[in-house]
C-alpha cells in the first residue's frame, strides 16, 4: 500500500530585495502511513503549511525528496540506490486533495457541480462525476444541497463541500490546511466530530494542519510538533482519543479524560518551551 516519504527535505526562499535567504525547513525526515490522521503542531512560521505544500506539490523542496507510493526504501535515498524516482512528488496530482483555510469554491458554479468540478477537469463524464460527488456530499451531510449556489451556504457548509470536492478524485491522501480555523467555536467542533467520521469511512491518509493544540489532539492517531523557524520535527507521539470518540461518539467525555488534559498541558509546555527558547514565534 501507498505511504508518504519525506527524506531529508529542506525548503529555502530567495531574501527580499536581494537579502539573505530563509531556510523554512530543515532536515525534514518522516513518512505516513496508510490510514494515518497526521497532525502538525507549532508555532505560527515553523513551517506547516510549507511542509504540506511540498506534499501537495505546490512547491519543491531545496534539497531532498518526497514520494508517495508503494515502492520507497525507508531511509535509503533512491538516487543512491540507482532506482527510478516514479513515485517522486514533482506536482500537483490526483493522488493528493487539499482542502484549504478558505474553502476556494467558484462562486457561480452549485455544491453538486463545485464537488464535480476536479472530475470535471479530468474529462469524466456528467453522469459519472455528479454520481460520484453525490456520494461524498452525503458523506459530508449535504445530499439536500446539490442545486443550491455555494454562497447562499454557512461556512461551515462551504467547508463542507471543500472537503467533499477534495474527496471525490479519490485520492490517496486528504492534505487540510487550518480548514477549521475560519469558523465559529461550535461549527469546529461539529467539523470536527465530522472530517473523524470521513476518516474512519474512507480509511484515506490525511495530513491536517492546526494551531488548536486541544484539536490537534482530539483529531490526531498522530501528532507532529515543529520547531519555530527553521522548521523541524521535535516531537512524534501517537495517540488514541480519535478513536476513543469514533468508538463513543461523546467528543465532551474525550476532552475531558485525565489523559487528554495530562497531554494537553505536556504538549503546551513544548511549544511555549520551543517559543521561548527561539525567542518566540516567528
Amino acid at each position: 500500500m501507498s505511504r508518504l516519504q519525506i527524506h531529508d527535505v529542506s525548503v529555502r526562499f530567495p531574501g527580499m530585495n536581494g537579502g539573505e535567504a530563509v531556510t523554512a525547513l530543515s532536515g525534514i525526515n518522516f513518512q505516513i502511513e496508510p490510514g494515518e490522521f497526521v497532525v502538525a503542531l507549532g508555532a505560527s512560521g515553523c513551517g506547516k503549511t510549507t511542509l504540506l505544500n511540498l506534499m501537495a506539490g505546490f512547491i519543491q523542496p531545496s534539497e531532498g525528496y518526497l514520494t508517495l507510493g508503494d515502492s520507497g526504501i525507508s531511509g535509503l535515498p533512491r538516487v543512491a540506490c540507482g532506482l527510478e524516482l516514479k513515485d517522486q512528488i514533482t506536482g500537483p496530482g490526483q493522488d493528493r486533495g487539499v482542502v484549504f483555510q478558505k474553502h476556494a469554491l467558484l462562486p457561480w458554479l452549485n455544491v453538486l457541480d463545485n464537488a464535480a468540478f476536479g472530475l470535471k477537469l479530468q474529462g469524466v463524464g456528467k453522469e459519472e462525476r455528479n454520481e460520484r460527488a453525490a456520494d461524498f456530499l452525503k458523506l459530508v451531510g449535504l445530499e439536500d444541497f446539490h442545486n443550491h449556489p455555494v454562497y447562499q451556504l454557512s461556512g461551515g457548509m462551504q467547508q463542507r463541500v471543500g472537503i467533499a470536492r477534495g474527496l471525490t478524485n479519490d485520492p490517496q491522501m486528504l492534505l487540510l490546511d487550518e480548514p477549521l480555523g475560519a469558523l465559529d467555536a461550535l461549527t469546529r467542533e461539529v467539523l470536527q466530530e465530522l472530517l473523524l467520521e470521513v476518516w474512519q469511512e474512507t480509511q484515506k491518509m490525511m495530513f491536517f494542519i492546526t494551531h488548536s493544540v486541544e484539536e490537534a489532539l482530539f483529531m490526531a492517531s498522530r501528532l507532529i510538533i515543529m520547531s519555530p523557524r527553521p522548521g523541524r520535527i521535535t516531537h512524534d507521539f501517537s495517540l488514541n482519543f480519535n478513536k476513543i470518540f469514533l468508538e463513543t461518539r461523546d467528543a465532551r467525555q474525550v476532552k475531558s479524560m485525565p489523559e487528554f488534559i495530562e497531554m494537553r498541558e505536556k504538549v503546551l509546555g513544548i511549544i511555549h518551551g520551543d517559543e521561548a527558547e527561539n525567542g518566540g514565534a516567528h
